[in-house]
């Protein structure tokens, strides 16, 4: 059952993390872990909000690769580059509670918060357009 309340209010809470992602990517003084987890939270809501909004059950759950297949799962189409959401799960649980080592190359967060923005309009147009 679709449930527009509880879409609209996850979206507001996406929003947030998304405004506190932008306000503070480039502060060297915060940790990526933190960074990373608003990301990853945002994207979260994100999803959670269309599932919402279409009435589609989600188990609690911090695995975006579970959102976005059932997502696919219910035919809910949305463009490729969502897929690499995927890789901001750890941030979620397992960066919260251990130390996070990046590769060879640091974390691009700004490609991060424009791949969350297109998102974000994404999910807008999903709740706007039904």
């Amino acid at each position: 059952m679709k449930n527009i309340k509880y879409a609209e209010m996850l979206l507001y809470k996406s929003q947030q993390d998304l405004i506190v992602l932008k306000k503070l990517y480039l502060d060297t003084e915060v940790a990526d872990e933190i960074k990373g987890f608003h990301a990853q939270q945002a994207a979260e809501k994100m999803l959670k909000t269309v599932l919402t909004f279409e009435g589609i059950e989600f188990p609690f759950t911090h695995r975006l690769s579970d959102l976005l297949d059932l997502l696919k799962d219910n035919k809910i189409l949305f463009p490729d580059s969502f897929e690499e959401l995927r890789f901001l799960t750890p941030f979620a649980v397992e960066f919260r509670y251990d130390y996070f080592e990046e590769d060879d190359e640091p974390t691009d967060f700004e490609k991060i918060i424009v791949l969350l923005d297109e998102v974000n309009e994404w999910v807008i147009d999903v709740i706007h357009s039904n």
